[in-house]
């Protein structure tokens, strides 16, 4: 479903969010990253955040130095707009090493997909990712672009712990696992990318709208890279397109 205009939903008083439709839909997406540049590019006064998610974008604000309700109305108006994409975006390859241990769930979802683990890699690194929001831990890189057949209904019991850089899939998204954490989702492989460093700046390597390329990546490199990444550098390339 989408709603005939962008609505605008409170949030206390200070903070409301703009909302264009209620389902995981690229479309608004798009128009969600395109508010959120238009508004980066305005710096409207009073305006303190922006928090983009695949279907809405909150946006935090100081009432002692804007009016709540006229912000609102400013940018209802605006996110009404054809509004341009962003001029550019960033393309991150981001290397991972798929099954075994560090893809626990791919012989699985390979199973259930009547497919050879190797054609499930293969479809899980083909695509040209869009990040389309981050949370719901710091760093967490939720992905647009996932191929259709390898869609897969999260875990009935989800793991109480699963390693921090973990690749996987649920439903029709992919992500970018930043930290150690509880997970539903199926794990196909795993990166030595750190997404989420607080001590690094920037703190969030990916951010909404970038693109992400998986590269397959043997088991053997993985020490090495872990290395690297333990010494501070980044080993995901980046690129603008």
């Amino acid at each position: 479903m989408t709603h005939d205009a962008p609505r605008l939903l409170a949030c206390g008083d200070t903070a409301f969010t703009i909302e264009f439709g209620v389902r995981v839909d690229p479309a608004l997406s798009a128009r969600v990253l395109a508010l959120d540049a238009a508004l980066r590019a305005r710096a409207l006064p009073g305006l303190r955040e922006t928090v983009p998610t695949y279907r809405s974008l909150t946006i935090h604000l100081d009432p002692l130095v804007v009016d709540p309700g006229e912000l609102g109305r400013t940018i209802l108006a605006l996110a009404a707009e054809p509004l341009p994409p962003p001029a550019t975006a960033r393309l991150w390859r981001i290397p991972v090493v798929y099954g075994g241990e560090f893809g626990i769930d791919l012989d699985a979802v390979a199973a259930h997909h009547g497919i050879a683990p190797e054609a499930v890699i293969e479809r899980h690194a083909a695509p040209q990712y869009r990040v389309a929001m981050i949370g719901f831990l710091p760093g967490y890189a939720y992905l647009e672009g996932l191929d259709p057949g390898l869609s897969l209904s999260r875990r009935p019991h989800p793991r109480p712990v699963t390693p921090a850089g973990t690749i996987s899939i649920g439903g029709v998204q992919a992500l970018v696992a930043s930290i150690a954490a509880p997970s539903g989702w199926h794990l196909l492989g795993r990166t030595p990318v750190r997404t989420f460093v607080p001590e690094r700046d920037p703190v969030f390597l990916l951010r909404p709208g970038d693109r992400v390329r998986f590269m397959p990546t043997p088991a053997e490199r993985w020490d090495g890279l872990a290395a690297a990444v333990e010494a501070g550098e980044s080993v995901a390339e980046l690129s603008e397109t």
